[in-house]
């Protein structure tokens, strides 16, 4: 790798894509889509129920896709039998059902093994400050995306 690398979307985006690759090899072998993945992580990691309304805007506002493409995972979900539709006080509710917090639980650690295998030998340091400006980055653009230019 070189010593030297100017940051700048190219390299950014061949980061994620490349990532992302191996991220879909591994969803491919459970049957699981990007979006539901991220759904179930986004439901597990709310403690394994979430606001139905919430969950569609943390896949749109996250992901950068539309209501509709949201809504989708969450149908194939419930479809599946990984969320299950609960009442609650403020609207509906999705929850994990055993198999969903299974099969949550199997990426999990699946993409564990990845990022030890992907991040081995990065020093902590420069993996900190390559989150602070990544982070960074993420701000301004959705600032970006919210202004109606």
């Amino acid at each position: 790798m070189p010593s030297t690398v100017t940051v700048n979307g190219q390299i950014i985006g061949q980061a994620h894509y490349a990532t992302r690759a191996v991220l879909e090899r591994l969803l491919a072998g459970s049957g699981t889509t990007f979006h539901q993945c991220v759904a179930l992580n986004a439901t597990a990691g709310d403690g394994g129920t979430t606001g139905r309304a919430e969950l569609v805007a943390r896949l749109t506002g996250t992901l950068k896709t539309d209501r509709a493409t949201a809504e989708a995972a969450l149908g194939e979900l419930t479809g599946a039998g990984l969320l299950e539709e609960t009442p609650g006080d403020d609207g509906a509710h999705l929850a994990l059902t055993e198999a969903g917090r299974a099969r949550q639980a199997a990426i999990r650690t699946g993409t564990a093994a990845i990022a030890e295998r992907l991040y081995a030998g990065l020093p902590a340091e420069e993996l900190a400050a390559a989150g602070r400006v990544l982070t960074e980055l993420t701000v301004r653009a959705n600032a970006v995306l919210a202004d109606p230019v």
